[in-house]
């Protein structure tokens, strides 16, 4: 399996919109991985996780086939990983879809996302884009991926959740946003008796903002390493990678990652791809 991390950041990317602190003018100054766009990933080529207003730009940057992308799953509403006016571009008239071959693209996630994407595109593209809503710890086949949505310790209203995807033998833990996990999600692991691959932390509090709830800062991601691997849910072999970082965090990438890498994680960058 294989992901890459089209963009890394939180809600107002780095350097945030409007801001002039020390984290953004020091990102602007170093460019390079210190320049974070909004939160999207793509696994494998194939299966999309979010959608925010800078899916354009990763599309362009990345060479992505969004006419060919059949699948996207939504963490959560919130306007950094779901920007569903934006699937009205899909609809006849603003996309010739290689002579109508083109597939639906079907969103995926909780009540209130597909909802959002429901209400965006069923006067536009109905028969483009397609939502389909997904119960929390109950697994779903898309495209021959075993999807299971888990509780996220974030915000309730935008009916947030966690993803548990498996494919090929492996299995990634994609935990973005949310704090510390809530008990529900340990008991269902536990029970099910998985072991992780590859473990995608969120770490919107980078080195300085130590959060546990709706975010994690490094102490909070440490912690969680910790406690997947106690309950041998993770081990030696599994990956683990911070990701969704935010400027209030203080740190740029340049110093997450000398601080963080020798520690046994990863840190993500606008770009990055890891097979494992």
């Amino acid at each position: 399996m294989k992901i890459k991390y089209l963009g890394t950041a939180a809600a107002e990317g780095w350097p945030a919109l409007f801001c002039t602190c020390r984290a953004c003018r020091l990102a602007a100054e170093k460019g390079g991985r210190n320049v974070r766009t909004r939160s999207q990933a793509i696994i494998d080529g194939r299966l999309l996780i979010d959608f925010p207003a800078d899916t354009y730009w990763h599309f362009i940057k990345n060479s992505i086939p969004l006419d060919r992308i059949s699948s996207c799953l939504i963490t959560h509403s919130h306007e950094d990983h779901l920007y569903a006016e934006e699937f009205c571009n899909r609809r006849t008239g603003f996309a010739y879809l290689d002579g109508g071959s083109a597939p639906v693209l079907t969103v995926y996630g909780t009540e209130k996302p597909t909802k959002l994407v429901s209400a965006a595109t069923s006067g536009c593209a109905p028969d483009r884009v397609a939502a389909v809503q997904l119960e929390r710890f109950a697994t779903a086949d898309i495209e021959g991926y075993k999807v299971t949505p888990m509780d996220a310790d974030h915000d309730p209203n935008a009916g947030s959740v966690i993803y548990i995807i498996e494919h090929g033998g492996k299995t990634l833990l994609y935990a973005h946003d949310t704090g510390i996990f809530p008990e529900s999600d340990w008991t269902y692991m536990t029970e099910r008796g998985l072991r992780f691959d590859f473990v995608s932390l969120d770490c919107t509090g980078g080195l300085y903002a130590q959060y546990e709830h709706g975010h994690m800062g490094t102490d909070a991601c440490e912690k969680m390493r910790a406690k997947l691997i106690a309950n041998g849910l993770a081990d030696e072999r599994t990956v683990f990678c911070l990701n969704h970082f935010s400027h209030n965090g203080g740190a740029i990438y340049d110093e997450i990652s000398a601080a963080m890498e020798p520690g046994g994680f990863l840190v993500s960058y606008d770009g990055m791809e890891v097979e494992f």
